[in-house]
């Protein structure tokens, strides 16, 4: 692996994305400590500290690991990427009951892509304007803070500082993402994503090393047995996940002979690999947006009813549970469906003379496909929401009672985003170093697919 590392350091082309990726991430994580004008930032840490380990901190701590911490400090990038994400979701909802937009995504090829790209830039202005108005109502609002004053001078003028600066930030983390799909090595909204949680990591190990007390039993708070069982779920965890996203369905395909003139062409096997998790992580960040868009908006409208919403999307309640296992399997089928399309597949099989053993081609292939596909997918949905669901579950009162920044870090949202994307990355940067006769990160071969 560090030969493979050094060298993608020798390709000019891959170190240069490589090099690229690394400045865009420095300035992405230098953003996330510059202020936004106007507030206290020690007063805002002085409450995040008191109400940590509370349900609203914990509520807090879900949306402030999107954003690498961000939110907590009240920087210039404390939306993070969540805006860009819900516009994503809606964008891709209305390609399916929106006649022009699915032509655009059907049939526009390249500029068709465009004009969805740019409509989702304009709905993330859109969405992250509403959202800094209501921050900026929340931050300026002693009574959200248990009477601490975090903004010392409210007023129109603090609000409109606050929606123009946090607006723009969000707007700059987009264009950075979009230069790192242009000119990096990887996805650049999920890489951003990634940094901004393995930002935590650090945090949590600290907080477990003090849990524990190694060297002051007296003071030890996390028992051994607990901290055993949770390094076996992190390594189950990430072997799991690793599973999933390379683990395949493998269709035999056979292609009739053709005869031209005193040739013969084709007659060969092969097989149609189909992924367990086609989807990724991306059912994992859009459901966690979708459920911490009403959560988010509440949290900064002080009305009982609206705290009712947060108390029942609280993520130590099993309704916030439950809608999240059940976004996540939406989101991993409608992903699916989008990415993979058994008529499309069924065609391109028929108009190359390829068959499946045993199977009609046409209509009867591709049933069968969609008829295969449901069920993997299934099963990877499954997957992701039993992962996504262990730091509430671990961190239960009535389980074992461990604290949710450390439970999230041995598995959960946050390792399953890590490694999906860090093995996608380093799937790209393999397939670049075969293409020029190097090593992989394997000395066997390639990242291969299971079956």
């Amino acid at each position: 692996m560090i030969q493979a590392l050094a060298n993608s350091f020798k390709i000019p082309e891959l170190r240069n994305k490589i090099l690229f990726t690394l400045g865009i991430i420095v300035v992405y994580r230098i953003g996330a400590f510059v202020p936004t004008p106007g507030i206290d930032g020690y007063a805002l840490n002085q409450f995040f500290q008191s109400i940590s380990g509370t349900p609203g901190g914990r509520l807090f701590g879900i949306m402030g690991m999107f954003s690498g911490g961000a939110l907590q400090k009240a920087t210039i990038f404390a939306l993070g990427i969540m805006p860009y994400i819900s516009a994503s979701i809606i964008l891709q909802l209305l390609t399916v009951v929106i006649p022009h937009l699915e032509k655009l995504a059907k049939e526009g090829g390249d500029e068709g892509r465009k004009k969805i790209i740019q409509y989702t830039r304009y709905t993330t202005v859109g969405l992250a304007l509403i959202q800094t108005f209501f921050i900026a109502l929340w931050l300026e609002n002693p009574n959200a803070f248990q009477g601490t004053v975090v903004v010392p001078n409210p007023g129109w003028a603090f609000r409109l500082m606050t929606i123009l600066t946090l607006t723009t930030g969000t707007a700059f983390i987009m264009w950075l993402g979009e230069q790192i799909d242009q000119y990096g090595i990887g996805n650049g909204m999920s890489m951003l994503i990634t940094v901004g949680i393995i930002e935590s990591i650090p945090t949590a190990i600290w907080q477990t090393f003090i849990l524990v007390s190694p060297f002051d039993p007296a003071r030890q708070q996390l028992a051994y047995w607990k901290l055993a069982i949770m390094v076996a779920l992190f390594l189950g965890v990430v072997l799991g996940v690793i599973s999933i996203i390379q683990g395949q369905r493998r269709i035999p395909v056979q292609y009739a002979k053709q005869i031209r003139g005193h040739r013969v062409y084709g007659g060969g096997s092969t097989y149609l690999p189909l992924k367990v998790n086609q989807a990724g992580v991306i059912p994992i960040i859009f459901a966690q947006s979708i459920i911490l868009f009403p959560a988010t908006i509440g949290a900064f409208i002080r009305t009982p009813w609206m705290q009712n919403v947060v108390q029942a999307l609280s993520p130590d309640s099993w309704i916030y549970q439950m809608l999240y296992a059940l976004f996540i399997i939406f989101f991993t089928f409608f992903y699916t469906a989008i990415t993979f399309n058994p008529i499309e597949v069924s065609a391109n099989l028929q108009k190359y003379g390829g068959f499946i053993p045993g199977i009609r081609p046409g209509k009867n292939t591709a049933s069968y496909l969609d008829f295969i596909m449901t069920r993997i997918a299934f099963s990877g949905a499954m997957f992701l929401a039993i992962i996504a669901l262990i730091p509430s579950v671990v961190s239960s009162p009535r389980v074992m009672n461990i604290p949710f920044l450390i439970a999230s870090f041995f598995g959960g949202t946050g390792l399953l985003i890590i490694v999906g994307v860090l093995l996608d990355t380093a799937k790209q940067i393999e397939s670049q170093l075969l293409t020029r006769h190097y090593e992989g990160f394997f000395k066997k071969g390639k990242i291969k697919g299971r079956r």
